[in-house]
């Protein structure tokens, strides 16, 4: 069944539209990750409505390139000008631009994608042979089993939030608080409505999104615009050593390890790609033979840094396509995407749109090929992009942004939410709440309602439902060990003593 299922995705992932969906997907994204600031996850709010002109396949394998494409992506703006272009590449800057500042950029850059294409294949082939035995391990879970795993998932939200856990959970909780709004799910009773007919149906995920993710950074982009406006960008120089095999020898166990990291950190739910490179680079300078030269500029912590970026993309699939619970802010989206195609993620995917699943599932090894081929290729182009005029993204950003949000649903309703939406977000990111735990609150807050009011209702309202199933009960010890985790590691970074670079506290190099 395997084989006849990677079979159908194959043919079907290797049609003109659909190898054109992944180069344009993997192209955009690479475009939106080099401009610093704008993350993976704005990346793919922002370009998600254009996937509702294709079809269901085409468009989730252009999400997928898209994803892969602005982790990636991010990497160019760390190494030509040392500044990350998503949170995800932070780790790159460490030894990425001491080798820019060497002339070494291009050695850098070739190095970063080998790096990015190995993590990001090693995640789709894990996706691939373990999301169908999860998804069916999936099937036993009950009502109290879910809510456990959800809630598990809710307290992993903490660790978005760096220093200050307790903005993590507000954040995640108001995520919740918009995902109640509408009908009740169990009475159908309408919530939070206030009389507007089309909140009845509750508040487009989508829209919030995009408008949370996007215009800030549009407003930012704006403002610093104003500041430069007699600034002219200028496209970095390229250097010309290249990469060579022995440039590479001893790395593969580098890569392999990093990208078991980040296959890791994107299968638990809510953690993200920010965290993996952290670890990932603390764990190449444990095995080092020459820790000391961490950070003065060599391919190990590159390699370190992109193999889990990437690896972590193929890993946040998991948990979504087989439990519709996303490992990332950015996969949450996924859920959006596959809902505006009429499809639900979870375990039933597997059993009744089996040819879709294995379709993706080969549409994003092929996006990672891409990838390689683009980041390879078109090193001078990406530059270009750096040098374009920030009042012009800024511009690009509100258009593509308010044409989007209207045309899913053609509701001039829907954009007012998206400009709600980006007001909001605007000033909780002054204040430092990770954005991202907003989305997961989305996302998880309904799911999380639904399977325990189901689960109080099938239990004539005994709270001892939840202990009285093993899979339940595990679920809710690990729920509590990862609150004292969260909560014990934000005093450690408080303090000073949890160390995330050369000279860097984990706290102050996300800042």
């Amino acid at each position: 069944m395997l084989l006849h299922n990677f079979a159908v995705g194959l043919a079907i992932a290797l049609l003109p539209g659909n190898l054109l969906a992944a180069l344009l997907g993997t192209a955009g994204g690479i475009v939106v990750g080099v401009l610093p600031g704008l993350s993976a996850t704005m990346a793919v709010a922002l370009l998600l409505p254009v996937t509702y002109a294709t079809g269901p396949i085409a468009g989730l394998i252009m999400l997928s390139g898209i994803y892969a494409g602005a982790i990636y992506g991010g990497s160019v703006s760390a190494v030509l000008i040392g500044t990350p272009g998503t949170g995800a590449s932070v780790v790159t800057v460490w030894d990425g631009y001491p080798m820019t500042k060497r002339g070494e950029s291009r050695l850098a850059l070739a190095t970063v994608t080998w790096a990015s294409f190995f993590g990001g294949m090693a995640g789709g082939l894990v996706l691939i042979f373990l999301a169908p035995p999860l998804a069916a391990l999936a099937l036993i879970f009950g009502a109290p089993d879910y809510t456990a795993l959800v809630l598990f998932s809710m307290t992993l939200l903490v660790s978005m939030s760096g220093d200050e856990p307790v903005k993590g959970v507000i954040i995640g909780l108001f995520g919740c608080l918009i995902g109640t709004i509408g009908l009740d799910p169990v009475y159908g009773v309408p919530r939070f409505t206030f009389g507007f007919g089309e909140l009845a149906g509750g508040i487009s995920f989508i829209s919030v999104l995009i408008g949370a993710f996007s215009m800030p950074q549009a407003l930012l982009l704006a403002a610093a615009a104003l500041k430069e406006r007699a600034v002219t960008p200028v496209a970095p120089i390229i250097g010309n050593e290249r990469l060579t095999l022995s440039n590479m020898r001893g790395q593969f166990l580098n890569a392999l390890r990093s990208s078991a990291i980040g296959i890791w950190i994107g299968i638990l739910p809510g953690i993200g790609p920010e965290t993996s490179p952290f670890i990932a680079y603390e764990e190449a300078k444990r095995f080092s033979k020459h820790p000391e030269r961490f950070g003065t500029g060599i391919i190990d912590g590159l390699v370190a840094s992109e193999a889990t970026n990437n690896a972590t993309v193929g890993g946040s699939l998991i948990p979504l396509l087989t439990l519709g619970i996303p490992g990332s802010a950015a996969a949450a989206v996924y859920v959006g995407a596959l809902t505006l195609h009429g499809l639900q993620p979870g375990p039933m995917l597997f059993a009744q749109r089996a040819d879709i699943v294995y379709t993706l599932f080969i549409g994003f090894l092929i996006c990672n090929c891409m990838l390689l081929g683009l980041g390879l290729g078109g090193v001078r182009l990406w530059t270009r992009v750096l040098a374009l005029p920030k009042a012009i993204v800024a511009i690009l950003i509100v258009v593509f942004s308010a044409v989007g949000s209207y045309a899913i649903r053609n509701s001039v309703f829907d954009l007012w939410v998206t400009v709600i939406a980006g007001g909001v977000a605007y000033v909780l990111a002054q204040h430092r709440f990770p954005l991202g735990a907003l989305a997961l609150g989305m996302i998880l807050g309904p799911i999380f309602e639904e399977n325990l009011l189901r689960s109080l209702s099938l239990s004539q309202n005994s709270w001892l439902t939840f202990v009285q199933h093993p899979i339940s009960l595990v679920f809710l010890v690990l729920a509590l060990g990862s609150l004292v985790w969260s909560i014990r590691k934000a005093q450690l970074r408080a303090h000073g003593r949890l160390r995330s670079g050369p000279g860097t506290t984990v706290g102050e190099s996300m800042d």
